[in-house]
């Protein structure tokens, strides 16, 4: 793993970052080893902490784009952190967007699908403290392998993982990706699962789980 600068800026007053997360060029959270993934999300989270300690940013984003469709350029693994010297990134965001129906929770970390999602549809949010990032990584892992090898039929080729602190505590949302519905486009109006299908997602996500698990 390496911590870069970005040398194409494209947006003034940034200063952006990547981290090449492996040498592997076809590598992904979804591929990798549960315990090579522990060292990734470790090593981004303490790389995010140490940009967002300081003062010159007023606020610092970081974020991983993978498939066709996440909006990333780049097929390398990686993941991009970028400090905003005049603007709060967090602006917009609706603390709403991190509530949702709850699919699991141990004494670490808690999964839940938003009610109120920031883009529509199906947004998963991984609640911890920064304490317990090797199990934070363990479900991180198994959220994009449910997307990626599961979800909506498996069809699904697509996500983004977008990461937020909060006190102590980190946030990371897990996006799948498909093309963008029209309302977002041009309304910014987000359609919502009912509860009956976010049911069936938490049943599915969890069986999903417990087979990965039963394979290692």
């Amino acid at each position: 793993m390496i911590w870069l600068d970005n040398k194409y800026n494209t947006i003034e007053n940034t200063y952006q970052t990547l981290i090449i997360e492996s040498e592997d060029h076809y590598g992904d959270i979804s591929n990798y080893s549960y315990a090579y993934n522990r060292r990734v999300i470790n090593y981004i989270i303490k790389s995010f902490l140490k940009l967002s300690n300081q003062s010159r940013f007023k606020s610092v984003a970081m974020f991983k784009n993978y498939g066709p469709l996440s909006g990333g350029s780049l097929r390398h693994p990686h993941t991009q952190i970028v400090g905003f010297e005049n603007k709060d990134i967090y602006s917009e965001i609706s603390e709403e967007s991190f509530l949702g129906y709850k699919i699991y929770a141990d004494k670490y970390v808690s999964v839940n699908i938003s009610t109120k999602p920031t883009m529509g549809y199906c947004e998963f949010n991984i609640k911890s403290r920064t304490s317990y990032i090797d199990k934070t990584s363990d479900v991180i892992k198994d959220v994009v392998g449910f997307i990626l090898n599961k979800y909506f039929n498996k069809s699904c080729d697509s996500y983004n993982l977008f990461f937020f602190l909060q006190n102590n505590n980190l946030i990371c949302k897990v996006v799948p990706r498909f093309i963008v519905s029209p309302y977002y486009v041009g309304y910014r109006v987000s359609q919502v699962n009912n509860t009956e299908r976010i049911k069936d997602i938490k049943y599915e996500f969890l069986n999903y789980v417990k087979e990965c698990h039963f394979e290692k």
